[in-house]
């Protein structure tokens, strides 16, 4: 008995239109954030633009731009209750008892138990909300990836920007030029999709009039994962796992052909929007080459040998299947060749997403009404109790 009716074909909601927006874009043949398709942004613009972009929503001046990062630099210290929870929370990790992103999803609730501005909704206070989220998350994923390996945190570097920030934190170095551009990149094309699973989730909670720091921990929630977020550490988990199938005689082709007969997911690859193809996975990936080729003139060729199956993954999934990769899987090569904690590669996720969460949060706060769709019901028909 069919109590609401929906479009056909419609699990999961594809095809139908849940709302609308003016922040983002996922087109067929582009991505747009506020109009900027994603490939110019990715080669003329730095993720800190991006993010002004998004937040206060149009392109900064360099006055703007200025004024933005200093006001994030000044942001990035952690209150004492946020890091007494994460210089904790390598145990929790280590035992199996949670994830890195169960740990950033508790972070963040206790963040906002100290947030001064927490349960005011206004358009002033959500925009100092999000600034300060921005600011705090890579401390946050950099304090908790230094508890989980048993050593100190690694105090806020001033003179980086956002990108470099995070990776110093993560990886204990300043990164090379090259490695800085590929990831600040990675932010970028991260940074925002429109109405993904994530994005909906925080506007849902934030429809109900919820507050910013809770709807940002349901985003998280929602990212945590394989089939949205998680699915960057699954590709290269799943790449590591082949390397060592032909390091003992296997080859690429039969073990994509045992995966295919074992109806094996195979993440990293498909897209619910890109059909023929991610538009952010070539670039992701030719910045990642870029990385495993500045490894092997320093003489480690073995990232490149990593790109190689990866490609060669690619070309069978594509020609066996007519399957792309989407942008998790490059990601996923990118950062192991930079030595970045599997760990962490969705927390980083988060650390660049924030960004488009929170403008989706500001929008739906600014013109408001509660998220409520129907359903198809598929159970048994009115009956009586004591029949």
């Amino acid at each position: 008995m069919a109590q609401q009716a929906t479009a056909a074909g419609a699990a999961g909601m594809a095809g139908m239109v849940a709302g609308e927006t003016a922040i983002a874009a996922a087109l067929q043949d582009a991505l747009l954030y506020r109009g900027y398709e994603i490939a110019d942004l990715a080669e003329h613009a730095t993720f800190e633009e991006v993010a002004f972009l998004l937040l206060e929503g149009h392109r900064p001046d360099a006055s703007e731009l200025d004024r933005f990062s200093k006001e994030l630099r000044g942001e990035r210290g952690l209150p004492d209750r946020v890091s007494a929870f994460l210089d904790e929370s390598g145990e929790l990790f280590r035992s199996g008892a949670a994830t890195a992103m169960d740990l950033l999803r508790t972070g963040v609730s206790i963040l906002g138990h100290v947030d001064p501005e927490c349960q005011d909704n206004a358009p002033e206070a959500e925009l100092n909300k999000s600034k300060r989220l921005l600011a705090k998350i890579p401390q946050m994923i950099g304090r908790m990836q230094a508890s989980i390996e048993q050593r100190d945190a690694v105090a806020p570097d001033s003179s980086l920007g956002h990108a470099a920030n995070l990776f110093k934190q993560l990886t204990g170095r300043t990164p090379t030029e090259r490695e800085e551009r590929a990831f600040d990149v990675s932010l970028i094309l991260y940074a925002e999709h429109d109405f993904n699973a994530s994005t909906f989730t925080t506007r849902v909670i934030a429809a109900t009039l919820s507050d910013l720091h809770s709807a940002i921990a349901g985003g998280i929630g929602a990212l945590k994962g394989p089939l949205h977020g998680g699915a960057n550490e699954a590709a290269i988990e799943m790449l590591l796992e082949l390397r060592e199938a032909a390091g003992k005689g296997d080859s690429v082709d039969s073990w994509m052909q045992r995966a295919f007969a074992e109806h094996r997911k195979l993440m990293g690859f498909g897209h619910r929007v890109y059909k023929q193809g991610d538009h952010r996975a070539p670039i992701l990936h030719e910045l990642g080459r870029g990385l495993a080729q500045e490894k092997a003139e320093a003489g480690d060729a073995s990232f490149v040998e990593l790109f190689d199956l990866g490609e060669r993954v690619q070309t069978i999934m594509r020609e066996q299947k007519s399957i792309h990769p989407n942008v998790d899987f490059p990601c996923g090569l990118a950062y192991f060749t930079t030595g970045i904690p599997i760990a962490q590669y969705t927390p980083i996720f988060v650390a660049s997403r924030v960004a488009g969460w929170s403008a989706h949060v500001m929008e739906q706060h600014a013109n408001n009404r509660l998220i409520r769709p129907g359903a198809d019901y598929t159970g048994p028909a009115q009956r009586a109790w004591n029949a």
